[in-house]
């Protein structure tokens, strides 16, 4: 689901931005600044697929760009294809609360794949935030990364909470449909053929990717995260 994360990330500046002005209960402030005018403070929390593109739109914009994550192999890169022109920062609760703090707009790109995301971000920190700030929880369709978060839709997107918009839509992709499924059915559509040619089964055994994304088969789940995140019996699939 690379594309889909893509779509998120870049969608996630977009949809930030909108949560900035005034008319939505923002503090009114735009991302690239203008001359004479400093930017927005962009703090990106994850440097996955989803986080790497907010960060290449957001710096793309002009905005002051700082990105979080645990994995230094992964910080050095971000920082090479970026050339500079963000702030890497290593993942922990010392340098969460003081980026956030500083933060207009805050993306929550944490992802552990098939399970729950931890909560990084507290209430208490939330609340702490500057009035007018704005929060993009990605992960909210793995149960956020913020304490406040809470799933919203496409027709209500956004609320406030403790002078903080927050936007919380599970399913972000969805409003560019167009976009979605054409990057989706580029990397799909040759996984679709394999299992109607030869059968889930021998497809699995072909394709670790498939096997990878398997969770649950005959009412047994699959996938040990997901197992976890429930408190259910993990079943290893034999292809």
């Amino acid at each position: 689901l690379t594309p889909m994360s893509e779509v998120a990330g870049r969608l996630s500046i977009q949809m930030g931005a909108h949560c900035l002005e005034a008319k939505n209960g923002g503090s009114g402030i735009l991302l690239s600044g203008v001359s004479g005018v400093r930017p927005a403070k962009v703090v990106i929390i994850g440097g996955g697929v989803a986080g790497l593109n907010a960060c290449k739109l957001a710096v793309g914009i002009g905005a002051q760009v700082s990105i979080l994550d645990i994995n230094p192999s992964r910080m050095s890169y971000i920082q090479d294809i970026m050339e500079g022109h963000v702030m890497t920062v290593m993942s922990n609760s010392a340098n969460i609360e003081e980026e956030v703090l500083n933060a207009d707009l805050v993306i929550g790109a944490v992802l552990i794949p098939g399970a729950k995301a931890p909560k990084l971000i507290s209430e208490d920190l939330v609340r702490r935030m500057k009035k007018g700030a704005a929060i993009v929880d990605i992960a909210v369709d793995q149960g956020g990364c913020c304490e406040t978060t809470k799933p919203t839709t496409h027709s209500h997107p956004t609320y406030i909470k403790h002078g903080v918009v927050h936007y919380c839509v599970a399913n972000m992709p969805g409003i560019v449909p167009r976009t979605s499924t054409f990057a989706l059915t580029n990397v799909t559509l040759n996984y679709a053929l394999e299992l109607a040619d030869h059968g889930y089964r021998e497809a699995m055994r072909r394709h670790e990717a498939l096997r990878k994304g398997m969770n649950v088969i005959d009412g047994k789940i699959t996938h040990p995260a997901v197992a976890e995140a429930f408190g259910l019996e993990y079943h290893p699939f034999e292809p």
